[in-house]
């Protein structure tokens, strides 16, 4: 094809431009991520997470029964609500209700994450990776950044053997922070089939909890306790009603919703169904306008009155679904 076709094709069908450079940008940051100079923590088989005292669940209890039932990656019987690793301290402020500006030195300082990539992943698991980070850093002021080999708190994205599945520490833990992304194969469900897997896990975190456990779910879904399996019935606890503020609606949009039949004894027994005709929870495309404008206010990138930025509020109500 010659130098003039192309451009003829280019003058036509502008996006294609668009389209070229963005995967020769992937192409390139995977090449340089995969050539670390510097060494990574040793990471074990088997990771033990925090999990609160009084969250009655151990791992692999009754592993079994949830594997025939429940295939969603984000649901492990060891960990609180499924795919979230926190200890007593950040699980009882959770209970109450309190707001992270409580304990800020939870949020990752400077608004900046640093992070790793596995060099075990595939060429298509690091992509889909990729351009969760990618989406996070154009709709919010959070900025994901290769980690420099300096930096003390980073996040190191892993495929983990045990617990397998997609989790994540909520909020900035500390040291190296693992975010599990289990890559799929024959017995195991898939955490990267699309980035929205990997946008739930990394807004988790960044300090954002599941929208079903807030304190007025009850007034727009209803939990089905007999359809849940017994020993998984307290992750559908909520926060206290008694404390808790929202700044935000009631999401059913959000990427951080629960799906009906969490932790259900059989797929075809909900354990969460909608109080709104119309409405469906426990989407995993995108993230919803209401989830962007979350993260957004949680880290301070919508300024305050009367000197609001505009610019994150227009890209989170164009751009989430």
């Amino acid at each position: 094809m010659t130098y003039v076709k192309i451009r003829q094709i280019l003058k036509k069908y502008p996006y294609l431009v668009i389209v070229h450079v963005s995967i020769v940008c992937l192409r390139l940051v995977e090449v340089r991520a995969r050539s670390i100079n510097f060494s990574l923590p040793a990471i074990p088989d088997i990771v033990q997470p925090p999990i609160p005292s009084t969250f009655e669940s151990a791992f692999g209890e009754n592993g079994d029964q949830l594997s025939e039932t429940e295939q969603d990656p984000e649901v492990k019987p060891g960990l609180f609500q499924g795919d979230m690793a926190l200890n007593n301290e950040i699980y009882n402020y959770w209970r109450v209700g309190l707001r992270w500006d409580v304990f800020p030195e939870k949020l990752w300082k400077n608004r900046t994450v640093p992070y790793v990539i596995s060099p075990l992943y595939e060429t298509e698991e690091y992509i889909t990776i990729y351009q969760a980070i990618r989406i996070l850093n154009f709709m919010t002021c959070i900025k994901f950044v290769p980690w420099d080999g300096k930096a003390k708190d980073y996040l190191l994205i892993w495929p983990v053997k045990y617990p397998s599945g997609c989790w994540s520490y909520v909020g900035r833990y500390g040291g190296p922070q693992i975010l599990s992304l289990e890559p799929p194969n024959e017995k195991s469900p898939n955490c990267l089939g699309s980035e929205g897997r990997a946008l739930h896990e990394l807004l988790h975190a960044l300090g954002i909890f599941h929208e079903q456990s807030r304190a007025d779910r009850d007034k727009f879904v209803k939990i089905h306790t007999d359809n849940i399996i017994p020993q998984f019935k307290a992750n559908f606890d909520k926060q206290s009603l008694e404390n808790t503020t929202y700044t935000f609606e009631y999401d059913y949009d959000s990427i951080m919703h629960y799906g009906r039949t969490f932790f259900s004894i059989s797929k075809s027994r909900p354990t969460i169904t909608v109080k709104h005709k119309g409405k469906h929870i426990g989407q995993r495309k995108a993230l919803s306008k209401t989830d962007c404008l979350k993260v957004n206010d949680l880290y301070g990138c919508l300024g305050t009155p009367p000197r609001y930025n505009r610019k994150y509020y227009h890209l989170c109500n164009f751009m989430g679904i």
